[in-house]
C-alpha cells in the first residue's frame, strides 16, 4: 500500500467525522435560532461542514490517484 493511499484514507476518515460533527451541530438550539433569524448556521458549524467536505474530497482523490504517482 502506497503512503499516498494511506494518507488519503486517513484524510477521508477525518473528513467524514468532521462532516458528521457539522451535521449534528446544525441541529443544536443555537444553530436553529441562528438559522431562523439570520438565515444561516453559525461559523463553527459551517467550518465543520466545509472542512469535512474538503478533506473528504481530498482524501478520496489521493486514494484514487495515489497509486498512479511517480513513487508507486
Amino acid at each position: 500500500m502506497s503512503s499516498r493511499i494511506a494518507v488519503g484514507a486517513a484524510l477521508l476518515v477525518v473528513g467524514v467525522v468532521l462532516l458528521i460533527f457539522g451535521m449534528h451541530s446544525s441541529n443544536s438550539v443555537a444553530d436553529q435560532v441562528s438559522n431562523t433569524f439570520i438565515g444561516r448556521f453559525t461559523q463553527q458549524t459551517m467550518w465543520y461542514i466545509i472542512g469535512g467536505i474538503g478533506l473528504g474530497v481530498l482524501g478520496l482523490v489521493m486514494m484514487i490517484f495515489g497509486a498512479g504517482g511517480r513513487n508507486a
